[in-house]
């Protein structure tokens, strides 16, 4: 009897219903299992994978556990990847399993590569569908265990770790976490850093002006961020901060400038401080925008406050562009940015000492631009697409069949 594949949602790559092509395509396939394919740093990670393996080599399909936002799915550039939404909804979803199990045998991948906690149960239907190589990636944490403390979080870790043969950890601090409190293996984790595209993110030396921005006058200084406005990136901590540096020197709301790139539950919030604070005029909530290497030329220092990070690819893009960088010491921030060398660290939530910190830039923006070509070098010779590239692939190929090192 012929098996059926589930059918859900395809918004990339063409919307045939998807069958069984192993054997006409020799080429090993890699499912890649998110939560949802969406504009995000891991997800923007994904989308770097697909496009810079060899397209020869490898194959690859993304699956989102709700959905796929069909205009990012657009920045994969290779027509051969499709994205499938399963519209999951919230709770549990051992209803998945059968779905996940069929498809899986559907499509025969070579490699099923989950990232982060909400995906990592899908390692058993992957498991139970015959799947020759299993992969997790943790990225960073939500918002619920910013200190990665909860025992239920730790304890599901524990009980779905047997099921993933590796598991990535990006950054140091991650790869701790996993040896030290979930008990993974040391010969089954392996810590890797994110790579930036540093030819499409590069300075142009003077900031650049950028399309529909107010701030596009060569006297003003310009900070801003990039990334979804949701409480984990504390986004409210940064407007709280811009306000509490005009406050403590208004001479500085003749030049400063604060721009935030993105959307999400945070944007009314930090819309009605600015209006209360009167700066709304000194401020742009920019929303989604798909012209990031734009966004990050025009401006003149990058803050990240959030509470909780991996490893960043703002962090590591906005290094790319020459841009000194404030961000909080989180995660793995503090493996990123050195502090007084490419940037400035200070405690998360705590919006007076980044005020204190977006002034030392403000006022010294000669010591801002060595930095900022400071994180150029070394996202050059540390952080280079090229290299995660080869580290992923090293790992994809250990995992194929007849090659499988457990």
């Amino acid at each position: 009897m012929r098996r059926r594949w589930p059918r859900p949602a395809c918004v990339s790559g063409g919307c045939d219903p998807p069958v069984n092509t192993a054997s006409a395509d020799s080429r090993p396939l890699v499912v890649h299992l998110v939560h949802r394919f969406s504009v995000g740093g891991l997800e923007n990670g994904v989308v770097n994978l697909i496009n810079g393996l060899s397209a020869e080599r490898w194959r690859h399909a993304v699956v989102a556990l709700t959905e796929v936002d069909a205009v990012f799915a657009r920045r994969i550039k290779r027509t051969d990847v499709r994205c499938l939404s399963l519209h999951k909804s919230p709770g549990q979803g051992l209803w998945l399993y059968p779905k996940l199990y069929r498809m899986f045998r559907a499509m025969k991948p070579a490699v099923v590569h989950t990232r982060n906690l909400g995906t990592l149960e899908y390692q058993i239907p992957a498991w139970l569908a015959g799947v020759p190589g299993r992969i997790h990636g943790e990225h960073g944490r939500d918002i619920d265990d910013v200190h990665g403390t909860s025992r239920r979080n730790k304890l599901l870790r524990r009980i779905y770790r047997p099921w993933a043969q590796h598991q990535i950890a990006l950054g140091a601090e991650l790869t701790q976490y996993l040896r030290a409190e979930v008990g993974v293996a040391h010969d089954r984790l392996h810590t890797v850093y994110n790579g930036v595209d540093h030819l499409r993110f590069a300075p142009r030396g003077q900031r650049a002006p950028l399309a529909g921005s107010p701030f596009n006058d060569p006297a003003l200084w310009v900070l801003g961020t990039v990334g979804r406005l949701q409480p984990v990136k504390a986004q409210t901590d940064l407007v709280h901060a811009f306000i509490l540096l005009l406050q403590a020197q208004p001479a500085l709301r003749a030049r400063v400038r604060l721009v935030l790139v993105g959307d999400g539950a945070l944007r009314q919030a930090c819309e009605d401080m600015l209006k209360q604070a009167g700066l709304e005029a000194l401020a742009w909530m920019a929303g989604e925008r798909a012209d990031v290497p734009d966004v990050m030329r025009s401006l003149d220092c990058f803050v990240l406050p959030s509470l909780a990070e991996g490893i960043s690819n703002t962090i590591l893009e906005a290094m790319a562009s020459g841009l000194p960088v404030i961000a909080t010491a989180v995660g793995a921030n503090a493996e990123l940015v050195t502090a007084g060398v490419t940037g400035l660290l200070v405690p998360a939530a705590d919006p007076q000492r980044l005020a204190e910190a977006m002034a030392h830039m403000a006022n010294d923006s000669v010591a801002a631009a060595a930095m900022g070509r400071q994180g150029r070098l070394t996202v050059e010779q540390r952080f280079s697409l090229p290299n995660m590239l080869a580290t992923y692939e090293s790992l994809y190929e250990r995992l194929l069949p007849g090659r499988l090192k457990e």
